[in-house]
Protein backbone atom coordinates (compact mmCIF):
# COMPACT_ATOMS: atom_id res chain seq x y z
CA UNK A 1 0.00 0.00 0.00
CA UNK A 2 1.82 3.14 1.20
CA UNK A 3 4.98 1.42 2.37
CA UNK A 4 7.04 4.57 1.84
CA UNK A 5 5.56 5.88 5.11
CA UNK A 6 6.75 2.82 7.05
CA UNK A 7 10.16 2.08 8.49
CA UNK A 8 12.18 -0.82 7.14
CA UNK A 9 11.27 -2.89 10.21
CA UNK A 10 7.58 -2.10 9.74
CA UNK A 11 7.71 -3.05 6.06
CA UNK A 12 9.34 -6.36 6.96
CA UNK A 13 6.75 -7.03 9.65
CA UNK A 14 3.90 -6.19 7.29
CA UNK A 15 5.24 -8.65 4.71
CA UNK A 16 5.68 -11.35 7.36
CA UNK A 17 2.08 -10.79 8.46
CA UNK A 18 0.86 -10.95 4.87
CA UNK A 19 2.68 -14.26 4.29
CA UNK A 20 1.41 -15.70 7.59
CA UNK A 21 -2.19 -14.71 6.87
CA UNK A 22 -2.13 -16.09 3.33
CA UNK A 23 -0.79 -19.45 4.48
CA UNK A 24 -2.48 -19.93 7.87
CA UNK A 25 -5.65 -17.79 8.06
CA UNK A 26 -7.12 -17.23 4.59
CA UNK A 27 -7.50 -20.94 3.71
CA UNK A 28 -9.52 -21.55 6.90
CA UNK A 29 -11.57 -18.33 7.12
CA UNK A 30 -14.72 -19.55 5.36
CA UNK A 31 -14.79 -22.84 7.26
CA UNK A 32 -14.36 -21.06 10.60
CA UNK A 33 -17.23 -18.75 9.65
CA UNK A 34 -19.50 -21.71 8.81
CA UNK A 35 -18.76 -23.41 12.13
CA UNK A 36 -20.14 -20.37 13.98
CA UNK A 37 -17.86 -20.65 17.01
CA UNK A 38 -14.70 -18.95 18.17
CA UNK A 39 -11.80 -20.00 15.94
CA UNK A 40 -9.51 -21.03 18.77
CA UNK A 41 -7.17 -22.67 16.25
CA UNK A 42 -6.48 -19.20 14.83
CA UNK A 43 -5.45 -17.97 18.27
CA UNK A 44 -3.08 -20.91 18.69
CA UNK A 45 -1.61 -20.34 15.21
CA UNK A 46 -0.87 -16.74 16.19
CA UNK A 47 0.58 -17.83 19.52
CA UNK A 48 2.99 -20.15 17.69
CA UNK A 49 4.58 -17.17 15.90
CA UNK A 50 4.54 -14.75 18.84
CA UNK A 51 1.64 -12.55 17.77
CA UNK A 52 -0.49 -12.99 20.90
CA UNK A 53 1.81 -10.66 22.85
CA UNK A 54 2.98 -8.46 20.00
CA UNK A 55 2.94 -5.15 21.92
CA UNK A 56 3.99 -6.56 25.31
CA UNK A 57 7.67 -6.09 26.32
CA UNK A 58 9.86 -9.16 25.87
CA UNK A 59 10.50 -9.49 29.61
CA UNK A 60 6.78 -10.19 30.05
CA UNK A 61 6.54 -12.81 27.30
CA UNK A 62 5.82 -10.50 24.37
CA UNK A 63 7.59 -9.19 21.29
CA UNK A 64 8.05 -5.55 22.31
CA UNK A 65 6.24 -4.28 19.22
CA UNK A 66 4.67 -0.88 18.69
CA UNK A 67 1.06 0.17 18.22
CA UNK A 68 1.94 0.75 14.57
CA UNK A 69 2.84 -2.93 14.42
CA UNK A 70 -0.52 -3.76 16.02
CA UNK A 71 -2.30 -1.55 13.47
CA UNK A 72 -0.54 -3.31 10.58
CA UNK A 73 -1.38 -6.70 12.09
CA UNK A 74 -5.08 -5.85 12.36
CA UNK A 75 -5.14 -4.77 8.71
CA UNK A 76 -3.57 -7.97 7.45
CA UNK A 77 -5.69 -10.25 9.65
CA UNK A 78 -8.89 -8.47 8.59
CA UNK A 79 -8.02 -8.93 4.91
CA UNK A 80 -8.77 -12.58 5.57
CA UNK A 81 -11.16 -12.45 8.53
CA UNK A 82 -12.47 -9.67 10.75
CA UNK A 83 -13.37 -12.45 13.20
CA UNK A 84 -9.73 -13.41 13.68
CA UNK A 85 -8.68 -9.76 13.87
CA UNK A 86 -11.35 -9.28 16.55
CA UNK A 87 -10.11 -12.24 18.60
CA UNK A 88 -6.68 -10.65 18.66
CA UNK A 89 -7.98 -7.13 19.15
CA UNK A 90 -9.90 -8.20 22.24
CA UNK A 91 -7.16 -10.41 23.65
CA UNK A 92 -4.23 -8.06 23.09
CA UNK A 93 -5.54 -4.58 22.28
CA UNK A 94 -8.06 -4.48 25.13
CA UNK A 95 -7.59 -7.04 27.90
CA UNK A 96 -3.87 -7.78 27.76
CA UNK A 97 -2.93 -4.17 27.14
CA UNK A 98 -5.04 -3.11 30.11
CA UNK A 99 -3.51 -5.75 32.36
CA UNK A 100 0.00 -4.69 31.41
CA UNK A 101 -0.56 -0.94 31.63
CA UNK A 102 -2.53 -0.87 34.87
CA UNK A 103 -1.62 -4.12 36.61
CA UNK A 104 1.06 -4.31 39.28
CA UNK A 105 4.23 -6.37 38.97
CA UNK A 106 2.71 -9.49 40.53
CA UNK A 107 -0.31 -9.30 38.21
CA UNK A 108 1.97 -8.88 35.22
CA UNK A 109 3.94 -11.98 36.15
CA UNK A 110 0.88 -14.10 36.93
CA UNK A 111 -1.41 -13.05 34.08
CA UNK A 112 0.37 -10.99 31.42
CA UNK A 113 3.21 -13.44 30.82
CA UNK A 114 1.11 -16.55 30.03
CA UNK A 115 -1.40 -14.48 28.04
CA UNK A 116 1.34 -12.83 25.98
CA UNK A 117 2.77 -16.26 25.20
CA UNK A 118 -0.66 -17.41 24.02
CA UNK A 119 -1.01 -19.95 26.79
CA UNK A 120 -4.17 -18.15 27.98
CA UNK A 121 -6.87 -16.27 26.09
CA UNK A 122 -8.16 -12.96 27.45
CA UNK A 123 -11.52 -11.18 27.34
CA UNK A 124 -12.64 -7.67 28.29
CA UNK A 125 -15.76 -7.50 30.45
CA UNK A 126 -17.33 -4.06 30.12
CA UNK A 127 -20.66 -4.12 28.23
CA UNK A 128 -24.01 -4.73 29.91
CA UNK A 129 -27.57 -4.78 28.58
CA UNK A 130 -28.38 -1.43 30.20
CA UNK A 131 -24.86 -0.03 30.16
CA UNK A 132 -23.17 -0.17 26.78
CA UNK A 133 -22.56 3.32 25.43
CA UNK A 134 -23.27 4.70 28.93
CA UNK A 135 -20.98 2.49 31.00
CA UNK A 136 -21.41 4.68 34.09
CA UNK A 137 -24.78 2.94 34.56
CA UNK A 138 -23.32 -0.52 34.96
CA UNK A 139 -25.05 -2.73 37.51
CA UNK A 140 -22.44 -5.44 38.07
CA UNK A 141 -21.50 -4.84 41.70
CA UNK A 142 -18.39 -5.62 43.73
CA UNK A 143 -18.76 -5.71 47.53
CA UNK A 144 -15.73 -5.87 49.81
CA UNK A 145 -15.66 -8.78 52.26
CA UNK A 146 -12.38 -8.96 54.13
CA UNK A 147 -9.62 -10.09 51.78
CA UNK A 148 -12.09 -10.65 48.93
CA UNK A 149 -14.39 -8.77 46.61
CA UNK A 150 -17.76 -10.46 46.08
CA UNK A 151 -19.06 -9.81 42.57
CA UNK A 152 -22.64 -10.15 41.34
CA UNK A 153 -24.13 -9.25 37.97
CA UNK A 154 -23.76 -10.04 34.29
CA UNK A 155 -22.01 -8.82 31.16
CA UNK A 156 -23.22 -9.29 27.57
CA UNK A 157 -21.73 -9.48 24.06
CA UNK A 158 -18.27 -10.22 25.48
CA UNK A 159 -15.86 -11.15 22.70
CA UNK A 160 -13.83 -14.30 23.48
CA UNK A 161 -16.04 -14.65 26.57
CA UNK A 162 -16.94 -18.33 26.28
CA UNK A 163 -13.33 -19.47 25.79
CA UNK A 164 -11.37 -16.91 27.81
CA UNK A 165 -9.10 -18.00 30.64
CA UNK A 166 -8.74 -14.44 31.98
CA UNK A 167 -11.32 -11.63 32.02
CA UNK A 168 -10.47 -8.00 32.73
CA UNK A 169 -13.78 -7.14 34.40
CA UNK A 170 -15.30 -3.80 35.32
CA UNK A 171 -17.78 -3.55 38.19
CA UNK A 172 -19.04 -0.79 40.45
CA UNK A 173 -18.48 -0.67 44.19
CA UNK A 174 -21.52 1.60 44.54
CA UNK A 175 -24.15 2.28 41.86
CA UNK A 176 -24.86 5.70 43.40
CA UNK A 177 -21.32 6.82 42.58
CA UNK A 178 -21.81 6.43 38.83
CA UNK A 179 -18.52 6.46 36.96
CA UNK A 180 -16.60 7.15 40.20
CA UNK A 181 -17.52 3.73 41.56
CA UNK A 182 -16.22 1.65 38.65
CA UNK A 183 -13.28 -0.60 39.50
CA UNK A 184 -11.32 -3.19 37.49
CA UNK A 185 -10.74 -6.81 38.50
CA UNK A 186 -9.08 -9.93 37.12
CA UNK A 187 -11.45 -12.90 36.85
CA UNK A 188 -10.17 -16.39 36.13
CA UNK A 189 -11.98 -19.25 34.47
CA UNK A 190 -13.17 -21.73 37.07
CA UNK A 191 -13.77 -19.28 39.90
CA UNK A 192 -16.86 -20.53 41.83
CA UNK A 193 -19.97 -18.61 40.82
CA UNK A 194 -18.55 -17.47 37.46
CA UNK A 195 -20.39 -19.04 34.52
CA UNK A 196 -21.08 -18.55 30.83
CA UNK A 197 -24.64 -17.67 29.86
CA UNK A 198 -25.96 -17.19 26.34
CA UNK A 199 -23.50 -17.34 23.44
CA UNK A 200 -24.98 -15.14 20.73
CA UNK A 201 -25.86 -16.25 17.19
CA UNK A 202 -24.66 -13.28 15.14
CA UNK A 203 -25.09 -11.79 11.67
CA UNK A 204 -21.36 -11.55 11.10
CA UNK A 205 -17.94 -12.23 12.67
CA UNK A 206 -19.25 -15.74 13.24
CA UNK A 207 -15.75 -17.13 13.88
CA UNK A 208 -15.58 -14.87 16.95
CA UNK A 209 -17.81 -15.40 19.97
CA UNK A 210 -20.00 -12.96 21.88
CA UNK A 211 -21.00 -14.39 25.24
CA UNK A 212 -22.90 -13.50 28.38
CA UNK A 213 -20.80 -13.68 31.54
CA UNK A 214 -22.68 -14.35 34.78
CA UNK A 215 -21.35 -13.59 38.28
CA UNK A 216 -23.13 -15.12 41.27
CA UNK A 217 -21.28 -14.31 44.51
CA UNK A 218 -17.90 -14.71 42.83
CA UNK A 219 -15.22 -14.26 45.48
CA UNK A 220 -12.24 -12.49 43.96
CA UNK A 221 -9.06 -12.05 46.01
CA UNK A 222 -8.18 -8.44 46.77
CA UNK A 223 -4.88 -8.95 44.95
CA UNK A 224 -6.91 -9.33 41.75
CA UNK A 225 -8.08 -5.73 41.92
CA UNK A 226 -6.48 -3.73 39.08
CA UNK A 227 -5.59 -0.14 39.93
CA UNK A 228 -7.35 1.90 42.57
CA UNK A 229 -10.97 1.61 43.66
CA UNK A 230 -13.10 3.96 41.58
CA UNK A 231 -10.49 4.43 38.86
CA UNK A 232 -11.90 1.79 36.50
CA UNK A 233 -13.62 4.28 34.20
CA UNK A 234 -10.30 5.94 33.40
CA UNK A 235 -8.74 2.53 32.77
CA UNK A 236 -11.60 1.44 30.50
CA UNK A 237 -11.58 4.62 28.39
CA UNK A 238 -7.80 4.60 28.06
CA UNK A 239 -7.85 1.02 26.80
CA UNK A 240 -10.70 1.74 24.39
CA UNK A 241 -8.52 4.22 22.50
CA UNK A 242 -6.14 1.38 21.68
CA UNK A 243 -9.06 -0.88 20.81
CA UNK A 244 -10.40 1.71 18.39
CA UNK A 245 -7.06 1.78 16.60
CA UNK A 246 -7.40 -1.97 16.11
CA UNK A 247 -10.94 -1.59 14.74
CA UNK A 248 -9.82 1.10 12.31
CA UNK A 249 -7.24 -1.39 11.03
CA UNK A 250 -9.97 -3.99 10.64
CA UNK A 251 -11.91 -1.54 8.47
CA UNK A 252 -8.90 -0.88 6.29
CA UNK A 253 -8.21 -4.60 5.97
CA UNK A 254 -11.66 -5.74 4.89
CA UNK A 255 -12.06 -2.74 2.58
CA UNK A 256 -8.69 -3.49 0.96
CA UNK A 257 -9.67 -7.12 0.41
CA UNK A 258 -13.00 -6.08 -1.10
CA UNK A 259 -11.31 -3.56 -3.40
CA UNK A 260 -8.73 -6.10 -4.59
CA UNK A 261 -11.50 -8.62 -5.28
CA UNK A 262 -13.53 -6.04 -7.22
CA UNK A 263 -10.56 -5.04 -9.38
CA UNK A 264 -9.69 -8.64 -10.20
CA UNK A 265 -13.30 -9.59 -10.93
CA UNK A 266 -13.95 -6.52 -13.10
CA UNK A 267 -10.99 -7.44 -15.32
CA UNK A 268 -12.18 -11.03 -15.69
CA UNK A 269 -15.97 -10.59 -16.01
CA UNK A 270 -17.13 -10.14 -19.61
CA UNK A 271 -20.33 -8.34 -20.57
CA UNK A 272 -21.32 -6.91 -23.94
CA UNK A 273 -18.12 -8.24 -25.45
CA UNK A 274 -15.64 -6.63 -23.07
CA UNK A 275 -14.42 -6.77 -19.46
CA UNK A 276 -16.70 -4.76 -17.21
CA UNK A 277 -13.60 -2.84 -16.07
CA UNK A 278 -13.83 -1.02 -19.43
CA UNK A 279 -17.10 0.62 -18.42
CA UNK A 280 -16.78 4.09 -16.93
CA UNK A 281 -19.44 3.35 -14.31
CA UNK A 282 -17.33 0.51 -12.90
CA UNK A 283 -14.12 2.54 -13.14
CA UNK A 284 -15.58 5.40 -11.13
CA UNK A 285 -16.81 3.00 -8.45
CA UNK A 286 -13.30 1.57 -8.18
CA UNK A 287 -11.80 5.06 -7.93
CA UNK A 288 -14.13 6.00 -5.08
CA UNK A 289 -13.34 2.73 -3.31
CA UNK A 290 -9.58 3.24 -3.64
CA UNK A 291 -9.85 6.78 -2.29
CA UNK A 292 -11.77 5.56 0.75
CA UNK A 293 -9.29 2.76 1.46
CA UNK A 294 -6.27 5.06 1.23
CA UNK A 295 -7.89 7.77 3.33
CA UNK A 296 -8.83 5.26 6.02
CA UNK A 297 -5.29 3.85 6.02
CA UNK A 298 -3.78 7.31 6.46
CA UNK A 299 -6.10 8.26 9.31
CA UNK A 300 -5.23 5.08 11.16
CA UNK A 301 -1.55 5.62 10.40
CA UNK A 302 -1.72 9.09 11.97
CA UNK A 303 -3.42 7.76 15.09
CA UNK A 304 -0.86 4.95 15.45
CA UNK A 305 2.08 7.33 15.09
CA UNK A 306 0.57 9.64 17.71
CA UNK A 307 -0.03 6.71 20.06
CA UNK A 308 3.55 5.50 19.75
CA UNK A 309 4.86 9.02 20.40
CA UNK A 310 3.09 9.06 23.76
CA UNK A 311 0.79 11.91 22.74
CA UNK A 312 -2.94 11.90 23.43
CA UNK A 313 -4.72 10.43 20.43
CA UNK A 314 -8.36 10.11 21.51
CA UNK A 315 -9.76 12.43 18.85
CA UNK A 316 -7.57 11.12 16.05
CA UNK A 317 -8.34 7.46 16.76
CA UNK A 318 -12.06 8.21 16.99
CA UNK A 319 -11.80 9.88 13.58
CA UNK A 320 -9.88 6.89 12.22
CA UNK A 321 -12.40 4.36 13.52
CA UNK A 322 -15.40 6.38 12.34
CA UNK A 323 -14.00 6.85 8.84
CA UNK A 324 -12.68 3.30 8.47
CA UNK A 325 -16.00 1.78 9.55
CA UNK A 326 -17.93 3.92 7.09
CA UNK A 327 -15.40 3.22 4.34
CA UNK A 328 -15.52 -0.53 4.95
CA UNK A 329 -19.30 -0.62 4.67
CA UNK A 330 -19.28 1.45 1.47
CA UNK A 331 -16.38 -0.33 -0.22
CA UNK A 332 -17.70 -3.81 0.57
CA UNK A 333 -21.18 -2.83 -0.66
CA UNK A 334 -19.75 -1.53 -3.94
CA UNK A 335 -17.55 -4.59 -4.34
CA UNK A 336 -20.55 -6.86 -3.91
CA UNK A 337 -22.45 -4.78 -6.49
CA UNK A 338 -19.60 -5.13 -8.98
CA UNK A 339 -19.64 -8.89 -8.44
CA UNK A 340 -23.40 -8.93 -9.07
CA UNK A 341 -25.17 -12.17 -8.25
CA UNK A 342 -21.91 -14.00 -7.66
CA UNK A 343 -21.04 -11.62 -4.84
CA UNK A 344 -24.26 -12.58 -3.06
CA UNK A 345 -23.35 -16.27 -3.01
CA UNK A 346 -21.27 -18.04 -0.38
CA UNK A 347 -18.92 -19.37 -3.05
CA UNK A 348 -17.04 -16.07 -2.78
CA UNK A 349 -15.97 -14.33 0.45
CA UNK A 350 -17.65 -11.02 -0.51
CA UNK A 351 -20.91 -11.94 1.24
CA UNK A 352 -18.91 -12.71 4.41
CA UNK A 353 -17.12 -9.36 4.16
CA UNK A 354 -20.54 -7.73 3.84
CA UNK A 355 -21.90 -9.43 6.97
CA UNK A 356 -18.73 -8.85 8.94
CA UNK A 357 -18.18 -5.17 8.12
CA UNK A 358 -21.29 -3.96 9.92
CA UNK A 359 -19.82 -4.70 13.35
CA UNK A 360 -17.18 -2.03 12.77
CA UNK A 361 -19.86 0.64 13.14
CA UNK A 362 -20.95 -0.86 16.47
CA UNK A 363 -18.22 -2.28 18.70
CA UNK A 364 -15.57 -0.30 20.61
CA UNK A 365 -18.07 2.56 20.53
CA UNK A 366 -20.70 3.08 17.86
CA UNK A 367 -20.15 5.53 15.02
CA UNK A 368 -22.47 7.93 16.83
CA UNK A 369 -20.32 7.72 19.97
CA UNK A 370 -17.21 8.45 17.89
CA UNK A 371 -18.90 11.62 16.63
CA UNK A 372 -19.58 12.67 20.22
CA UNK A 373 -15.92 12.09 21.14
CA UNK A 374 -14.71 14.06 18.12
CA UNK A 375 -17.16 16.91 18.68
CA UNK A 376 -16.13 17.28 22.32
CA UNK A 377 -12.48 17.43 21.30
CA UNK A 378 -13.19 20.05 18.64
CA UNK A 379 -15.29 22.23 20.94
CA UNK A 380 -13.47 21.68 24.22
Amino acid sequence: MMDILLTEQERMFRQQMKDFVESEITPCADEWDRRNELAYEAFKKMASVGLTGLTVPEEYGGQGGSLMDAYLMSIELARASISVASIMGTHMGLALSGLFQFGNEDQRRRYVVPAAKGEKLCAYGLTEHEASSDISRMSTVARRDGDFWVINGAKCFISNGDRADIVLLFATVDKQLGSKGITAFIIEKGMPGFSIGKVEDKLGIRAESAAELVFDDVRVPVENQVGEVGKGMRIALSILDEGRLDVSGQGVGVASAALDAAIAYSKQRQQFGQPISEFQGIQWMLVDMANEVDSAWLMGYRAARLADSGARFTKEVAQAKLFAANAAMDVVRKSLQIHGGYGYMKDLPIERYYRDAKILEIYEGTSEVQKLVIARALLG
